[in-house]
């Protein structure tokens, strides 16, 4: 069976693939622009974007928006018909102005999760953007549809289910991970559920996505024929030679082990899957005292944050993986080489196809 197009609205990407937006910096317009050349959705991870800029420790905000601008125009020089998004956290504190840099390149999809993002809608009016929300259940998929709807009577053009198997920052807590949270089956067919009588009520079809430990050809032919419109893959597109990390990060996803792989508590609140290294050892004793705050999440406080998780990202894709953070997601032991993403991508749709 040949793999169906992914319809969001009025776009149609060829093959019903998401590239996660991962950060800071491992998906910007290389990897973005690489994955919708191929016919799928490319998304710029919209976290800390101007990390790279020079005024980006003294003039944070306009250093982001600079760079989201500039990587959108890159991804669109790389794929000039393909479709380009950009994920963006509903936690960050910079959250309305890079949306507003995003719609006002006219970038084709904003992606939003870390909380709900309740007033996205506002944002794209009047505009061809489409808005997903990233959710990890059923009651908050009808939530965000029916706050859409009743305070901005739009109808969410697609909806994201993460499962606990994703890489990096996980929406459960982590309580609920050490209870072993709902698999991303069942939490996908009660997203579907939820969703189908707002969809029958407002005669719009609302796409699901799933995501979240989805790897290969199988995975991707699975959650379809469960009812998936199209899924999200992130972890194995890393190890290509067009993602934008350093080569150190993307080795380091071909040599970890399952023993590497770890759950952490994250300053942004949340619990996020990483590989272990010296960093995370040193977290487990002590505190890493922060000497530069940029204010990039409301709620964390520089002054007792057990460390800043900018600085250990950016120190991750920029090659330092001994002192960086390097999320990544649960079958991250699966990968052996580093590949194109053309390569990764025609194994997974043969596979697919081969798997109904």
């Amino acid at each position: 069976m040949k793999l169906p197009e992914l319809v969001i609205g009025d776009l149609v990407a060829k093959i019903p693939i998401i590239q996660g937006g991962m950060g800071i910096g491992v998906s910007l317009s290389n990897l973005a622009g690489a994955v919708a050349a191929q016919g799928g959705i490319g998304i710029i991870s919209g976290v800390q974007t101007g990390f790279r800029e020079e005024d980006f420790k003294s003039n944070n905000l306009a250093a982001n928006i600079r760079a989201i601008k500039n990587e959108i125009r890159k991804a669109r020089e790389i794929a000039p018909k393909g479709i380009i998004g950009i994920n963006i956290l509903t936690v960050a504190t910079q959250y309305k102005e890079l949306i507003e840099a995003a719609v006002k390149e006219k970038i084709d999809i904003i992606i939003s999760g870390a909380g709900l993002a309740k007033d996205l809608p506002k944002y794209v009016e009047g505009t061809k953007t489409k808005i997903i929300p990233i959710v990890s259940s059923g009651r908050a998929a009808g939530l965000m549809a029916k706050l859409w709807i009743r305070n901005y009577n739009y109808v969410p053009d697609a909806i994201i289910v993460e499962g606990p198997e994703a890489g990096g920052h996980l929406g459960f807590t982590a309580e609920e991970m050490e209870k072993g949270p709902a698999d991303l089956s069942t939490i996908l067919k009660d997203v579907i559920t939820s969703l189908k009588p707002i969809e029958e009520k407002y005669d719009k079809k609302i796409p699901v996505i799933a995501a979240g430990g989805i790897f290969d050809g199988k995975d991707v032919a699975k959650y379809i024929s469960e009812g998936a419109a199209g899924v999200q893959i992130s972890t194995p597109l890393v190890a290509t030679e067009e993602c934008d990390a350093h080569e150190n990060f993307k080795l380091a996803y071909v040599d970890a082990k399952e023993k590497d792989v770890v759950i952490v508590q994250s300053p942004v609140g949340l619990p996020g899957r990483a590989i272990r290294n010296e960093l995370i050892e040193k977290l487990e004793s002590q505190r890493i005292p922060v000497d530069k705050c940029y204010r990039c999440i409301g709620h964390c406080n520089p002054a007792t944050t057990q460390y800043c998780i900018s600085d250990a990202l950016i120190a991750a894709v920029q090659g330092d993986v001994k002192n960086g953070l390097i999320f990544c997601g649960s079958n991250v032991t699966k990968i052996d080489k580093i590949s194109t993403v053309k390569e990764v991508l025609d194994k997974i749709i043969i596979e697919a196809e081969n798997s109904f």
